[in-house]
């Protein structure tokens, strides 16, 4: 492998219907720092999505796209599966990355990292946007570290089968627990900066709760022995709970109860 292919990042984003926002993230991606290549997986759109995809091919021979319904887990498979790189960083079609994301990255790879989070900067409606995120570690990483903005040594990420394409959401976390089960350590890279949108509606807001607290139970079903090391202190801390924390915990719990009851029956009808 070349000094250069050895250098280089793969970015993987999955989409469906992102049209809206798809221009602002490429032009934030298309002038880091090179070599990179862009790998985007859209899922079947019928918005202008292909269309903006083909746009920036023609004029950025290192960004090209593949059409195929999947969900995001099975998407994000599928790009790594085809990048060309040593090292792979997700993020989301809503997002914006800062000037200096795969700069900041590679370093942190290059210095030996195995797993790179960055940080996470939240955009849009004032009371979604300064709710903080539910933390929890284990084996003093965090798992929880989003998969907006998370790269992996693409090789660790093979190895333990990549995405388990069962989950609705929580499958960035079920990836970050098979990857420190497995040795990997997560290092946390406060410059690789993304701003993502937050949910702009009270009904996206409760829909997004929900299948949060979904995926945790797929969790714990898949992870009883990581799960027990989680103490209720954890999850619930005093000090950052507000009204918009008991919606999204009220949401979050629905979702727990509903997957518990249903299962997979219901992602077959009403999964994303």
């Amino acid at each position: 492998m070349g000094s250069e292919s050895a250098l280089g990042i793969s970015v993987v984003i999955t989409v469906y219907n992102g049209g809206d926002y798809l221009v602002d993230l490429l032009d934030s991606l298309v002038a880091q720092e090179q070599p990179i290549e862009i790998i985007v997986v859209e899922s079947n759109s019928s918005d202008n999505t292909v269309q903006v995809l083909t746009d920036y091919e023609m004029r950025y021979p290192f960004l090209r796209h593949i059409s195929r319904k999947c969900s995001r887990g099975e998407g994000r498979n599928i790009g790594v599966k085809e990048a060309k790189y040593p090292y792979v960083i997700f993020t989301d079609g809503d997002a914006i990355a800062n000037a200096f994301w795969i700069k900041s990255a590679r370093e942190v790879f290059l210095s030996g990292a195995s797993i790179v989070a960055g940080r996470t900067v939240q955009m849009g409606y004032a009371p979604f946007e300064k709710l903080s995120r539910v933390e929890l570690f284990f084996k003093d990483f965090e798992v929880t570290s989003p998969s907006v903005n998370l790269g992996y040594e693409r090789s660790l990420f093979l190895k333990i089968g990549g995405f388990d394409s069962s989950f609705i959401t929580a499958e960035d976390i079920d990836l970050n627990i098979r990857a420190v089960l497995s040795g990997g350590r997560i290092t946390f890279c406060p410059n690789c900066i993304i701003y993502h949108r937050a949910r702009s509606t009270f009904i996206g807001f409760m829909e997004q709760a929900f299948w949060n607290g979904f995926g945790r139970k797929q969790l714990t079903n898949k992870h009883r022995h990581v799960w027990s090391h989680f103490k209720a202190s954890d999850i619930f801390r005093p000090e950052v709970i507000n009204f918009w924390y008991i919606i999204r915990a009220a949401s979050a719990l629905v979702g727990y109860i509903t997957c518990r009851l249903f299962g997979a029956d219901f992602i077959r009808h009403y999964g994303h």
